[in-house]
């Protein structure tokens, strides 16, 4: 499994922050590579995203919710991932910490993705902190 890490300190309290994240299907506003957010009930979403020329589709569930410290998910099916949002109070604003573990089951797919998804999860993470920020 390979591990992503990001972070940034947003300039609101972390009630705000987390307010705007726990709002899942709000995602497809925040990243222009997440196509489209479905609420399938009892805190499971279908996710379509496009990312290194190719459409992906995974259910994800909410693992944990405690607000307004952690936000945490794993997928049910497609890529395997699991990821987490830790907000921290921090002066001036929230750090917010992203952390993201994927697999992908094929070798020649997986090492594709795997030389893009660093950067390109750092992007989306970054553009969709910034545009929670203006949000905020």
């Amino acid at each position: 499994m390979a591990t992503i890490e990001h972070s940034a300190i947003l300039k609101a309290p972390p009630e705000r922050v987390f307010a705007l994240l726990e709002r899942v299907e709000d995602f497809t506003d925040y990243s222009d590579l997440i196509q489209a957010i479905e609420p399938l009930g009892k805190d499971r979403y279908r996710w379509h995203v496009h990312v290194v020329g190719m459409d992906w589709t995974f259910d994800v569930a909410i693992t944990e919710a405690r607000a307004p410290e952690v936000l945490a998910w794993e997928s049910l099916d497609g890529v395997h991932n699991r990821g987490c949002y830790r907000l921290t109070p921090v002066a001036g604003g929230t750090e917010v910490a992203l952390t993201l573990t994927y697999a992908i089951r094929n070798r020649l797919l997986e090492k594709a993705v795997n030389r893009a998804a660093k950067p390109l999860v750092g992007k989306v993470s970054r553009q969709i902190l910034e545009r929670v920020e203006a949000r905020l």
